[in-house]
């Protein structure tokens, strides 16, 4: 089954193309450490999925792309075509001379509503290419305003139009710094609205991504490039194919069902995040080795204590035992807070996959009372190795992870709201106080939700 990529705003846009330039790279790479045949049925899988027949024998990615500003898409586009090996379909594409200035509302109520039928009509046809549609990846960012306000207007409209195709959105969160003073009115509004349209919000925090680029890539000038080849590497250790149950030899053919199945029992919970073991810089990568037994081990120490990254793993966060207070303060301080998942999704790939022992992230106590582990964990693996790392794992999570930052985004909106700071600028484009107020309750709700579990 193939997944129809909606590249939004000038972040969606960049992202996509690393992307699928990663997806194309890590299949048609010859370090797979697999047989001849297994390789030609992994690139064949890659292939339903994420690109279409070829013109010329170039594969065409399956992507709409989506900017109110030419620049970024024309960089895009030649990028792809000047790869050689894939690119973009000539007439997937949509955009106009003048941006959304950073106004979620403009996106949203101007923008959206103006150009809805150009862009639905290209999504259509996209559609029409797939012999069977798994459903939507959505990427955006929610700190503009093309990004998150025709994100959240496109991906709305995806909802009526294709109600029974899963829509996945992977937004981008802001860097806590702020690159724009409004950011975080834009975001609680992006967040709102998918939070009401779209089955899962697969959530890269700007800072966390910055750090592995600085501490685990070894970069010392950061820049944007970078940050989104460590966010395609992630992704696309969760969407490259894997078998589909111990001890098959078939991938799996609906990848974004087969996520939504295992990680969003309950539409009240939907926030998910991605870890990824081991990352590093090609030139450390040829001086390690790993074991599965290491791999696994910091891989749940990362996900119990909330850290995105191997290095700086804080190793006293501990289960709670049942039955017992948790130790330490009790729960008013959640600094050590134990991060409580609703499901996690482990893919390994690589070698002597069969042999990785997951006892360790069967346990009850990493989870909420309400699921048995058993309907909680779930693994993927396949032999076949993934870009240039003979082991990984990524672990997929429904968790904790994200009652902090949204607590925080929501807590400065707010005060920003409660003076009416910058409000102007949504009303006069439609978007009323009712409005933020409808977003305030909504998110208020997800964090108590997430954090009583």
């Amino acid at each position: 089954m193939s997944i129809v990529t909606v590249q939004l705003g000038q972040c969606g846009n960049q992202i996509g193309f690393e992307v699928f330039d990663t997806l194309f790279s890590d299949s048609h790479s010859s370090q797979g450490l697999c047989s001849k045949r297994e390789n030609e049925a992994y690139q064949a899988s890659c292939k339903e999925r994420f690109f279409s027949e070829e013109e010329n024998g170039v594969p065409i990615a399956r992507a709409v792309l989506v900017d109110m500003e030419p620049k970024v898409i024309n960089q895009t586009l030649s990028k792809a075509a000047q790869s050689g090996r894939w690119k973009y379909g000539q007439h997937a594409y949509f955009c106009q001379k003048q941006g959304s200035g950073n106004n979620w509302a403009y996106g949203y109520s101007v923008h959206g509503p103006r150009h809805e039928e150009s862009i639905m009509n290209l999504i259509q046809k996209e559609v029409e290419k797939c012999d069977s549609l798994s459903g939507f990846f959505i990427i955006m960012s929610m700190a503009g305003g093309t990004g998150s306000g025709i994100g959240a207007f496109v991906t709305q409209n995806l909802q009526d139009h294709y109600a029974h195709s899963l829509k996945m959105n992977q937004i981008i969160w802001p860097y806590g710094t702020g690159e724009v003073i409004v950011q975080n009115y834009n975001s609680i509004l992006t967040l709102s609205h998918l939070y009401r349209s779209s089955d899962a919000l697969l959530v890269h925090e700007n800072d966390a991504v910055h750090k592995i680029c600085a501490k685990l890539m070894n970069i010392k000038q950061i820049s944007f490039s970078d940050i989104n080849q460590v966010l395609a590497h992630q992704l696309g250790s969760v969407f490259q194919p894997v078998y589909s149950a111990e001890g098959s030899f078939h991938y799996r053919r609906n990848p974004l069902g087969d996520l939504m199945e295992n990680l969003v029992p309950h539409p009240e919970f939907k926030m998910l995040g991605v870890r990824n073991i081991p990352q590093m810089s090609e030139n450390s990568l040829a001086y390690s080795t790993f074991t599965w037994a290491g791999l696994l081990k910091h891989l749940r120490q990362m996900l119990i204590s909330n850290a995105k990254m191997e290095e700086g793993i804080d190793w006293q966060v501990r289960p709670p035992i049942s039955g017992l207070p948790p130790l330490g303060k009790m729960p008013l301080n959640k600094e050590l807070h134990f991060n409580t998942s609703i499901a996690n999704l482990a893919i390994l790939r690589g070698k002597d996959v069969q042999s990785a022992d997951l006892e360790g992230f069967k346990d009850p106590a990493l989870y909420t009372s309400w699921l048995e582990p058993v309907d909680a964990f779930n693994v993927w693996k396949t032999q076949r190795a993934f870009s240039k790392y003979e082991k990984s794992a990524s672990l997929v999570s429904n968790s904790q992870f994200l009652v902090k930052p949204l607590d925080m985004i929501v807590g400065k909106a707010w005060n920003m709201f409660a003076s009416k700071a910058y409000l102007h600028q949504y009303t006069k484009f439609g978007i009323e106080e009712e409005d933020f107020l409808d977003s305030f309750t909504l998110l208020e709700q997800v964090v108590a939700s997430y954090y009583n579990l």
